[in-house]
């Protein structure tokens, strides 16, 4: 997670691309009528994978220690030193991954230093982030019992950058291998007889910056290397992640897509790894002034929501540029580390990355999950950034009194659960009305986006009025099936920062959505200002 100075890959793409499915993205049609979002109920598209809605734990901060982990002996309820209330709250949200330890961490932990015996582990310093001593209790079997208590799917990330070919293969032969191998039998004497499934694994992290400042030619070639040691082990089947790019570098996909091409597994996976990450942040200025998580101009809100919609840009950019190695979409797009990053709240330590969560927050995540969906056949997994006390978090636990808050972000994800797995329909939007042009880029006043599960004859829509203040009244024209019943779910709050805390845990929380009514076309929504709404559809 540092900054990167993007590079253009050589004529490839100069525009946003059109997605399979031929919505373009987050612009909006022109209407003479009312507002409208144009569903075709009949024209299923790529399937949403649920990986999609995928989270990140990394040693940064509270994350880990006093987020996830309190330790057997805390007063907090806990399993084996787990937090039960977060790992209630994260199952109810049906969260299908976690990856975990890094970021920027990821490149300098030593998997062996975080097995045996909590008071035999050795430390190390924690240099990324506050470059406090990590004592390693929290460790590969740990996160595995984490992963199993949440009944989630592993993302383990390798070391790269400060480790070795040898460490990464034997971690995962440690992970996965279920005879007597000298590794499986090592996990045996730390307590675990049976492997774990460990689907996915990361071959470092933010190669060109954090993870070892290199060059994507170099990197490519470790990553060739690297992959093929990761074996797929006792039937487990691994979905090998190459570091990839951070923004609008295509030139560093554009490598990984050169090292990858004409290399194929037995098993017919492209080879040696099967997706390439990519990682953007959302923030209303540079780097080294991000902007307040709580206090801004209405002019940075709209800011914030049009830089929120370029991540959909990237997305479509990078897909283009492996789209020309890889018609045949062998090789999938992750994007393992997304959301916003404002500067920590005053009077927490700045390498910590604590920082509160408002209702800008919450129309970040669901502008991200609705350009998500329309480019659902080329980006297997997202991850965002990151679960617990970091950055966009889904909850906030206080260090004083272990209180438990569920932020905005955390209902978005609740609210928008129900189209993983489902197939992706086009959700066109049609404003009466020019978008507002900002640094460059037109930016709609409506988002949406929708799915469908045949098999239940049910549709998901996600509507998300951007307007800071203004109510917005539209018209849901349904197409190609009958709709036969409707409930739909609304979220905001009394102004654009309403936030949850301690003290006022609900003041912003999901509530049921009234002003929805029956029109020819099909329904009439009325969304309140600087809302997030779903319209669950019964159909014929």
């Amino acid at each position: 997670m540092t900054e990167n100075a993007p590079t253009l890959a050589s004529d490839l793409v100069s525009a946003l691309t059109t997605p399979a499915g031929g919505s373009t993205g987050p612009s909006a049609r022109r209407t003479t009528g009312p507002a409208r979002v144009v569903v075709d109920l009949d024209l299923p598209g790529a399937t949403i994978s649920r990986h999609l809605y995928g989270h990140f734990a990394e040693h940064l901060g509270r994350c880990i220690y006093g987020g996830f982990f309190v330790g057997e002996d805390s007063e907090i309820p806990n399993t084996r030193g787990i937090r039960d209330d977060v790992v209630a709250a994260l199952r109810a949200l049906h969260i299908p991954n976690l990856r975990w330890p890094g970021g920027c961490f990821a490149d300098e932990y030593h998997w062996k230093d975080g097995i045996g015996p909590r008071e035999q582990r050795p430390r190390m310093v924690n240099s990324h982030w506050g470059d406090v001593v990590e004592d390693n209790s929290f460790g590969t079997h740990e996160f595995l019992d984490l992963v199993e208590l949440l009944g989630t799917e592993a993302y383990v990330n390798g070391n790269v950058g400060s480790g070795t070919v040898q460490e990464m293969s034997e971690w995962i032969e440690y992970l996965t291998r279920a005879d007597d191998s000298p590794m499986a039998a090592l996990r045996r004497q730390n307590g675990r007889d049976e492997p774990w499934k460990v689907p996915f694994f990361g071959i470092g992290n933010e190669s060109w910056g954090c993870g070892g400042n290199m060059r994507a030619e170099d990197y490519a070639a470790l990553a060739r290397q690297y992959s093929t040691f990761v074996r797929d082990h006792a039937g487990n089947q691994v979905t090998r992640i190459a570091a990839g790019a951070s923004d609008g570098d295509l030139g560093w996909t554009e490598s990984l897509m050169r090292a990858v091409t004409n290399v194929e597994h037995a098993d017919g996976k492209a080879g040696p790894y099967q997706a390439i990450s990519l990682h953007y942040y959302t923030m209303s200025g540079p780097w080294s002034d991000k902007g307040s998580a709580t206090e801004f101009t209405e002019d940075e809100w709209y800011l914030t929501l049009s830089r929120a919609a370029r991540a959909e840009e990237h997305v479509a950019r990078h897909a283009t540029v492996m789209d020309r190695y890889d018609p045949h979409r062998k090789v999938g797009l992750v994007l393992d580390e997304w959301g916003t990053w404002w500067n920590v709240e005053p009077g927490t330590n700045p390498g910590f990355l604590y920082q509160q969560n408002t209702m800008r927050d919450a129309l970040v995540a669901s502008i991200h999950f609705d350009g998500f969906h329309r480019h659902a056949d080329r980006l297997i997994m997202a991850n965002i950034a990151q679960t617990v006390n970091v950055l966009q978090a889904m909850i906030l636990t206080d260090p004083d009194t272990g209180a438990l808050v569920l932020t905005p972000t955390y209902h978005v994800f609740a609210m928008n659960a129900g189209h993983q797995d489902a197939a992706a329909l086009d959700a066109h939007v049609l404003l009466p009305e020019e978008s507002a042009v900002i640094e460059g880029r037109a930016l709609p006043r409506i988002s949406a986006s929708a799915s469908l599960r045949s098999a239940e004859d049910t549709a998901l829509i996600s509507l998300s009025n951007l307007d800071a203040a203004e109510p917005r009244t539209l018209v849901l024209d349904l197409r190609g099936r009958e709709v036969v019943g409707h409930t739909a779910t609304v979220l905001t709050g009394a102004s654009t920062a309403a936030h949850n805390t301690p003290e006022q845990p609900e003041a912003v929380a999901p509530v049921p959505l009234t002003d929805v009514r029956e029109h020819p076309a099909g329904l009439e929504v009325t969304l309140p200002p600087h809302s997030v709404a779903t319209v669950q559809l019964q159909l014929g």
